[in-house]
This record gives structure tokens, C-alpha cells and sequence, in this order.
């Protein structure tokens, strides 16, 4: 696999709701915030990360990453942050990932791009074996205009868009634990407690 094919986002831009307006990304989890860990698991695997965030841009930026916001101040979901990293990528592919996942998977890269060649795909996305996992794709980087249109047409809905280019969906099945996301504090401190002394 060709590492430099691939410009990885991660998606920290979302307003935090159901953790009370926290920036997700900035979390702690053990000490360290989660957007450490996933840096951590994405280093090896593309050739380039950059950072969507609408919030706290200049903590991002002291991680050594290009930040990009959202063209919209709406908080216009994922897609939003999306196109934004579209915009700025100069790589064949990019790939996506959600601030608030952890255990993100080793080959999460590999197996993407080796699906999206061999299906020929516009989109890769990942599957837990149960359902699908919409913000772990591969986006073949020529889709900033199609999606731009999807945008201005008023919709939001990440797999909606996704079914109107040609995807296929990857099976994680047997890493269905990388998956995991942690949405409010409840769940953040439930982590924390069944990992502690793991890290």
C-alpha cells in the first residue's frame, strides 16, 4: 500500500452535544486528550493528517497539523467537515475518521483502499459486520464537487450521500471493537475505568 495515496482527516468539528458542548477531540482520556490516540494510530498508516475543527483551532494547530473549519459557522455535521478536508487534499484518496474513537483499527487504510481499488469504489466504508460505520471511509478525492452539490441541496445525511456514488462496503467484522465511540461523559468514564492500567 502506497502510505502517500492517503490524506487521513479527522472529524473534531461537531458541537459536542451529548457531552454537554465539550470538544470531543480535546477529551481526556487517562491524561491525555482522545485526539492523541488517534494521531498515535494514524501516523503509519497515511501520508498526510490534517485536523476539521470549528472550535479551539490554535490547541489543534500545537499538534504540527493544517486545521481546517467548515465553510459554514453552522455546524453543518460531517459532511461539512468533509468537504472542507477534500478541499485542501492533494492525495488520491482521503480518508475519515471521528475524534471521539480511540481503538482506531491498524489496517483501517489498508483494507479501505484495497476494497475501493478492487471494486473500483468511489467510497469505501467500513462495516462492523452488523452496521455500517459511515465516518471510517475512504473518499476518493475527486468527489469535493459532487459532494459540495449535496451540500447546497440542503442535505446533511452522510450515508444518503453515500449510496448516490459508487461505494462498497469493507467487513471489520473481526475488529468490530476499533469502532467504538465515546459521545457523552458517561461512556468517556466507562472507558476510562475498564482500560485503567492498559495504557
Amino acid at each position: 500500500m502506497n502510505a502517500a495515496s492517503v490524506t487521513a482527516v479527522i472529524l473534531a468539528g461537531g458541537r459536542g452535544t451529548r457531552m454537554d458542548g465539550a470538544d470531543k477531540g480535546l477529551v481526556p482520556i487517562h491524561g491525555r486528550p482522545l485526539i492523541e490516540y488517534i494521531l498515535s494510530s494514524l501516523r503509519s498508516q497515511v501520508g498526510r493528517i490534517v485536523i476539521n475543527a470549528n472550535r479551539n483551532a490554535e490547541r489543534y494547530a500545537g499538534y504540527g497539523y493544517q486545521i481546517v473549519s467548515d465553510a459554514s459557522e453552522d455546524f453543518l455535521g460531517p459532511l461539512a467537515g468533509i468537504a472542507a478536508a477534500l478541499g485542501v487534499c492533494d492525495s488520491e484518496w482521503l480518508l475519515t475518521v471521528p475524534c471521539d474513537s480511540p481503538l482506531i483499527c491498524p489496517d483501517l487504510t489498508e483494507r479501505l483502499l484495497h476494497a475501493a481499488l478492487r471494486e473500483d469504489a468511489e467510497i469505501a466504508v467500513a462495516s462492523d459486520g452488523q452496521r455500517l460505520q459511515p465516518l471510517f471511509a475512504l473518499i476518493r478525492s475527486d468527489q469535493l464537487l459532487p459532494l459540495e452539490d449535496y451540500l447546497a441541496s440542503g442535505e446533511r445525511k452522510v450515508e444518503r450521500w453515500y449510496a448516490e456514488r459508487r461505494m462498497t462496503r469493507v467487513d471489520f467484522s473481526d475488529r468490530a471493537s476499533c469502532f467504538l465511540n465515546l459521545n457523552s461523559h458517561q461512556e468517556r468514564a466507562a472507558y476510562e475505568t475498564a482500560t485503567r492500567g492498559a495504557t
